[in-house]
């Protein structure tokens, strides 16, 4: 089970570091509506930004392909921890889930 595990965290790393450059630079379909709509400029300016990754992209990282794998790769982290915490959350309030008794 570990094995599968190292396994499976290894290819979301890849899928959300390497993979994620090849997705499609159009507009998601949030920004597609705006632009549609006529009101995406609207959200533009004035206020400082508070996204953490503006555009999929780590601040200060000046090269686009690795700031983007930093990007994916810290994504898939974040998801990791947020699992892993819920794991160990919903473990310990049902006991253990492993079938085994004492």
């Amino acid at each position: 089970m570990r094995r599968f595990l190292i396994i499976g965290v290894i290819i979301s790393l890849f899928i959300g570091a390497v993979l994620s450059y090849m997705a499609s630079e159009a507009p998601d379909g949030l920004e597609r509506v705006a632009e549609d709509l006529g009101f995406a400029s609207r959200g533009e300016g004035g206020e400082p930004s508070s996204e953490i990754m503006p555009d999929y992209q780590v601040p200060g990282i000046e090269n686009r392909f690795l700031s983007g794998a930093a990007a994916g790769a810290l994504g898939v982290g974040v998801v990791l921890l947020a699992c892993l915490a819920l794991g160990k959350i919903l473990g310990s309030a049902k006991g253990d889930c492993s079938g085994k008794r004492d």
